[in-house]
């Protein structure tokens, strides 16, 4: 019984994570657009521009996709073929979940953090900064999401695990749209 609580423990903390690493980064899309319409109030009413302001817009919007495919992972977003996935029994979705992470979730996420390391790393020696004249100077901090969306995707995958174990063992259930407002 120890056991079950511990990982019940592990999967609500990761999906704590996951949870509020989205809710953070959700606000970049209202920012996104706020500056978006800075800039072309910029542009066609002041007929001026700004690279830092034009850049931060596509580092806002790197950011959303690779830092919140945890978060989209946690709530079932990412894309799947449902025709027969939806109307399995709990433990036949479990097993299939339990496959495709680990021979799908992880290997891949492991691969991009490993061809990513590098990139980064040589980013991050040059202290790389944009190409623009007034651009940012922090491309090494936009080359990190890189390695950040791996990294929270592979935790993602090991709440999903262990959320599926336990349904197989039957210590456990897959979340319902009602429960995960709760968390």
């Amino acid at each position: 019984m120890k056991k079950n609580n511990s990982l019940s423990r592990v999967v609500r903390a990761l999906d704590l994570l996951s949870e509020w690493t989205g809710r953070c980064i959700a606000w970049l899309t209202l920012l996104m657009v706020l500056v978006t319409f800075a800039i072309v109030v910029m542009r066609y009413l002041f007929e001026t521009g700004n690279i830092a302001l034009q850049e931060s817009v596509i580092y806002m919007h790197s950011f959303v996709f690779l830092l919140a495919a945890g978060y989209t992972l946690k709530h079932d977003g990412h894309v799947r073929v449902d025709i027969f996935y939806r109307p399995m029994a709990e433990k036949r979705k479990a097993l299939i979940n339990i496959f495709g992470t680990l021979f799908l979730l992880f290997p891949v996420t492991g691969f991009i953090f490993y061809i990513s390391w590098e990139y980064v790393a040589t980013s991050w020696s040059l202290m790389e900064g944009s190409q623009e004249a007034g651009g940012l100077d922090f491309r090494y901090l936009l080359k990190s999401a890189l390695l950040a969306m791996p990294m929270l995707m592979i935790l993602q995958g090991i709440a999903e695990l262990l959320r599926n174990y336990l349904v197989l063992t039957g210590r456990g259930h897959l979340l319902h749209e009602e429960e995960e407002h709760a968390l």
